[in-house]
């Protein structure tokens, strides 16, 4: 599910991407979906989320391809404001729709759709 505009992201940030959530979920045994929240200047942050939509790790902060955040993340932690786009990516098998659903709702403020 998006919010605002969805980012142009380019091949190589989508292969970052993906290769950051599987190395979540494989840190994550409880993990069955990691929230992803992309920001405005390229800046991600990601969490995997368990069954009842609690954290299942610790929120990674990260850039494609460097050292650190944006100065901006660094100042405000990647402002919700500055969000482009954000959903969970869920492992397989996918739990039911109307689980996802209320997971998202939980982890992400949004409303479940009918």
């Amino acid at each position: 599910m998006t919010t605002h505009k969805k980012p142009v992201v380019n091949r190589n940030a989508e292969v970052g991407e993906q290769a950051m959530i599987e190395a979540i979920l494989e840190g994550s045994p409880e993990g069955i979906g990691v929230a992803v929240i992309r920001l405005d200047c390229g800046c991600r942050k990601m969490a995997a989320v368990d069954k009842d939509g609690e954290p299942a790790s610790k929120i990674i902060m990260y850039r494609d391809q460097a050292e650190s955040i944006c100065p901006q993340c660094q100042k405000d932690n990647g402002d919700f404001m500055r969000v482009t786009e954000q959903f969970i990516y869920w492992a397989t098998p996918e739990p039911a729709m109307t689980t996802k659903a209320a997971i998202e709702a939980k982890v992400l403020g949004m409303q479940p759709s009918a």
